[in-house]
């Protein structure tokens, strides 16, 4: 199968929606002309042109609302926050109307669009560029929220968004755009709330989410060379979320890593350490850990956003430590 890089697999998801839907719209800051401040959207406009491809004006608040009332008359818009950390500007938009009125208006209005964001340090964009707070939308009711870690699931994972009759806050990763992986080329998409296990084993479980996958892979190759067996599980969705699969795997493996850039108190990864605590405390073998960001602002920096952030290295002494109880 050919190889594609994530920012490719997101635009071939969108273009594919475009050509089947003529109510499928774009909208946001820079995604014309320019193609997007990570070019996920380049060549969209020229092929659909301005009506279908909009560059807006710098006001999230405007244009997402916008979008909520382009998406109750009918249209289906994929709207571009820039970064997640300008979410915040447009937050009632978000929390109080994108996600409530399907239900305050009971079931009578549907809001089917995607908000397009991505998370993550690592570009010495400081702390007002960085930031990796996803887990505020896992917390609001009515907003199902995707986050892709591979190419193969970007588009699949896109392409049920824009499909989905829910809001969905479709979170990507800055350091996964230019990662490549295999993807086809016809369409097809993946059922939100299903996890998929990218590594079996029987020692060790590590739940991880976006550009972490990766390193949990990595962490696990390494594991091997010392006789564990790490499982790496991807949620793909966080709403809904598949807790029977990391259920099932804590009991086979009486071990819990879970590796998350979100803070550490009252993040994904709290989350994920709860369902544990709840459903299957008497499987475990040694204490839930959890590998997150500091509770700190992300440095601009270089060396101390270096050490904000972390990956393999972490994630490998933390199975380490686990193996050590007996």
């Amino acid at each position: 199968m050919r190889e594609i890089t994530y920012t490719l697999a997101l635009n071939e998801a969108l273009r594919t929606c475009m050509l089947e839907d003529e109510r499928v719209v774009l909208l946001g800051e820079d995604i014309g002309c320019y193609g997007g401040i990570f070019q996920v959207t380049k060549g969209l406009q020229a092929e659909f042109g301005p009506d279908r491809v909009v560059d807006t004006p710098i006001s999230e608040a405007g244009f997402v609302g916008a979008s909520v009332g382009a998406a109750l008359t009918g249209m289906r818009p994929v709207t571009e926050i820039m970064f997640i950390d300008f979410t915040t500007v447009c937050m009632d938009m978000i929390i109080n109307q994108m996600a409530k009125m399907h239900y305050m208006f009971g079931g009578r209005g549907k809001v089917p669009m995607v908000l397009r964001t991505n998370i993550g340090a690592g570009r010495g964009t400081a702390a007002q560029h960085s930031q990796s707070f996803h887990s505020l939308f896992m917390h609001t009711p009515g907003l199902y929220v995707a986050v892709p870690s591979t190419p193969y699931d970007a588009k699949g994972l896109l392409i049920e968004a824009i499909k989905n009759d829910n809001p969905v806050v479709f979170v990507e990763h800055k350091r996964l755009y230019n990662t490549k992986g295999p993807v086809p080329e016809e369409p097809y998409r993946i059922p939100f709330g299903r996890a998929e296990v990218k590594r079996f084993g029987k020692d060790v479980t590590v739940v991880a989410t976006h550009a972490l996958v990766l390193a949990a892979l990595e962490a696990a190759e390494e594991a091997a060379k010392e006789g564990v067996e790490v499982e790496v599980i991807d949620p793909r969705t966080l709403t809904p979320l598949d807790s029977r699969t990391l259920i099932d795997s804590v009991k086979k493996t009486g071990r819990l890593i879970v590796a998350d850039e979100d803070n550490k108190t009252c993040g994904v990864g709290a989350e994920f350490a709860a369902i544990i605590a709840e459903e299957a405390i008497d499987y475990l073998k040694a204490p839930i850990l959890r590998n997150c960001s500091p509770d700190t602002p992300v440095p601009f920096s270089p060396p101390l956003e270096k050490a904000y952030m972390f990956g393999k290295d972490r994630l490998l002494e933390s199975v380490r430590r686990l193996m050590a109880y007996a």
